[in-house]
């Protein structure tokens, strides 16, 4: 039994071994106890404040379209091989995840693709990891109910790139605090930009059509790639590159990445597709930060020929100051914005409403419901042919938490059932 001096009281009687801090002795314990196995496997730890599941997600297809035995572990599952197991972190607790790639290990996986949480790095559930390659995708406004400032959130994320971690770094320096990461970095990386065709991963073009990009990559050692990306909004692009790039360091030749692009698919609750029959568009995606939400509804824009409609809740018991940035980027990217409730666990459902709703000029059409079910409904009422309707917040999640009690919810489900009782 690991503890501190205040543990050692409770567990009196039993075998401890007693510390000042356990959770950072934990985790060099736990990769010590298990043999240390992420280094046996090519491992790749990915951070940012969105874009983390997208990425871990197609660099999993392509090792495993490659023909690699291939792990996951992130936000919305876990997997070991074929085994599929439910997600309780985003990054699990360092015995956990020690125990995790032991056992990938054990069934022969070579290849993991990981999500790595802030949280988890300030609480010290990835000490003893190590990865082959760590990957930077943004930053901005998240979670600053449990990091004070967005500069103690950003040095939280910085801490990740150091030779206690991983070897080599790959940042997208099209993000500021990106490209701030790049300026002071102790190991070595590459650098991924759409924009800067200096990079060491830079797209020589990326031409958008109804079904996704067509893409030319230019990567270190004279890497070029040509191929198609079936995956709709820029932001796809991003994550699309850190994986294609990782991939490649990875061993997997460029030639045979050309013919895996194509049968990329996107993740779960990610701009995730909902059709039943009807004659307009209709996603959801888990954005629930400003700037996942103007993404997410500049490529809903992008995509459209009529109009966009957005559904958009706020987390009770969360970051409560980027409530009214998330109400002002839904009215700004909207055609028709609905304000709704999304998990407000201990809160008053109205009073984040309010809140969202607050300072903002409400001239455009709009409608508050407090009920999500009664949003989403209204939301495709209004639709059109050649329309978009999009339900942000929840992604793939599938249950709704108020006053302490997870109710079924499961925005795909809701959605085709309103759309069916259109009919």
């Amino acid at each position: 039994m690991l503890t501190d001096s205040e543990g050692s009281r409770v567990f009196n009687g039993l075998p401890i071994i007693v510390v000042d801090n356990p959770r950072r002795v934990a985790g060099g314990l736990s990769a010590w106890f298990y043999g240390e196995p992420m280094r046996d496997l090519f491992s790749v730890g990915i951070t940012g404040t969105t874009g983390k599941t997208p990425t871990t997600t197609l660099l999993h297809q392509i090792w495993t379209l490659a023909g690699r035995e291939a792990g996951l572990i992130g936000t919305v599952e876990t997997r070991i091989g074929k085994d599929i197991l439910a997600s309780k972190h985003t990054t699990p607790e360092s015995a956990e995840l020690q125990a995790l790639v032991a056992s990938m290990k054990e069934r022969h996986v070579t290849n993991l693709a990981m999500e790595v949480s802030s949280h988890a790095i300030a609480l010290d559930r990835i000490r003893g990891a190590h990865f082959s390659i760590v990957g930077f995708t943004n930053l901005s406004q998240d979670h600053l109910d449990f990091h004070s400032t967005l500069e103690e959130y950003f040095s939280v994320k910085r801490s990740l790139f150091a030779f206690e971690y991983a070897g080599l770094a790959l940042i997208n320096i099209d993000d500021s605090h990106g490209m701030k990461l790049a300026q002071n970095l102790s190991i070595p990386y590459q650098s991924l930009s759409r924009k800067d065709v200096t990079a060491d991963w830079n797209y020589v073009h990326a031409i958008r059509d109804k079904r996704g990009y067509e893409i030319a990559i230019r990567g270190t050692g004279g890497i070029l790639i040509n191929s198609f990306l079936p995956l709709l909004g820029s932001f796809n692009l991003d994550n699309a590159l850190m994986a294609i790039a990782i991939a490649c360091e990875s061993g997997v030749d460029p030639l045979l990445l050309e013919t895996i692009i194509p049968k990329l698919t996107g993740a779960r609750g990610r701009l995730e597709e909902v059709f039943a029959g009807q004659n307009f568009g209709a996603y959801v995606d888990y954005a629930h930060t400003p700037d996942a939400v103007a993404r997410v509804l500049e490529a809903c824009a992008e995509r459209k020929t009529g109009r966009v409609i957005g559904v958009l809740g706020c987390g009770g018991d969360r970051d409560s100051s980027k409530r009214p940035l998330m109400g002002r980027e839904l009215l700004n990217g909207c055609d028709i914005a609905v304000f709704t409730s999304d998990n407000p666990r201990s809160e008053n459902p109205n009073a984040i409403l309010e809140a969202m709703t607050s300072g903002l000029s409400l001239a455009q059409p709009h409608a508050v419901i407090e009920d999500r079910r009664k949003a989403i409904a209204y939301a495709i009422s209004q639709a059109s042919p050649g329309d978009i309707v999009i339900v942000m917040g929840k992604g793939h999640e599938s249950g709704q938490e108020i006053a302490g009690v997870i109710h079924e919810f499961d925005d795909r489900a809701v959605l085709a059932e309103e759309i069916a009782n259109l009919k």
